[in-house]
């Protein structure tokens, strides 16, 4: 153990010799002189930037360019009314939680004497059997057939006066 500590302190000692010495930094003052000596440069100033005008958008209260215009000789009309309406006293079923532009077709299944399946896949991952008679999407859409390749689907949406309007929709299946 004593010697350990000798050889400690020594190994110190030794250390600390080779900080002291010459602590002139002539050196390094000589550099600096040097570079101070030099002739100074001149930056050149920045570019002059044009001043910019804030752009308006004045159209966007107009109609969007993407809707259908409305005819006003039409709109005025009445409408026919149908007996479409959505059956309010059903229970939800779990694909109705979800919007059908989230639902995905991802496959079929088929089985001996039984209507054909499809396998529907919502946004969070999960796998679902539907087959025609059972409803998704948000818009009390009921499927009304199951082939290999899609889904057809009949959505039950307000027409915005007080009424209701079948809209067909169609899920195809996603080879990805």
């Amino acid at each position: 153990m004593r010697g350990v500590s000798f050889f400690g302190i020594v190994i110190l000692g030794l250390a600390l010799s080779g900080c002291g010495g010459d602590t002139s930094f002539s050196d390094i003052k000589a550099k600096m002189a040097e570079v101070k000596s030099r002739p100074k440069g001149r930056i050149e100033p920045p570019p002059e930037f044009k001043v910019y005008k804030a752009f308006s958008y004045g159209a966007a209260a107009l109609r969007s360019p993407f809707e259908r215009p409305i005819d006003v000789q039409l709109a005025a009309l009445p409408q026919k009314r149908t007996n479409v309406k959505p059956d309010f006293n059903r229970p939800k079923e779990v694909l109705e939680q979800f919007g059908i532009d989230s639902l995905s077709m991802v496959g079929t299944l088929t089985r001996p004497g039984a209507n054909l399946f499809a396998l529907v896949k919502d946004p969070d991952s999960g796998l679902h059997r539907v087959k025609e008679g059972n409803y998704l999407g948000r818009n009390f859409g009921k499927i009304t057939s199951v082939t290999p390749s899609k889904i057809d689907v009949i959505e039950i949406v307000s027409d915005g006066q007080d009424g209701w309007v079948e809209r067909p929709r169609t899920l195809v299946l996603r080879e990805d």
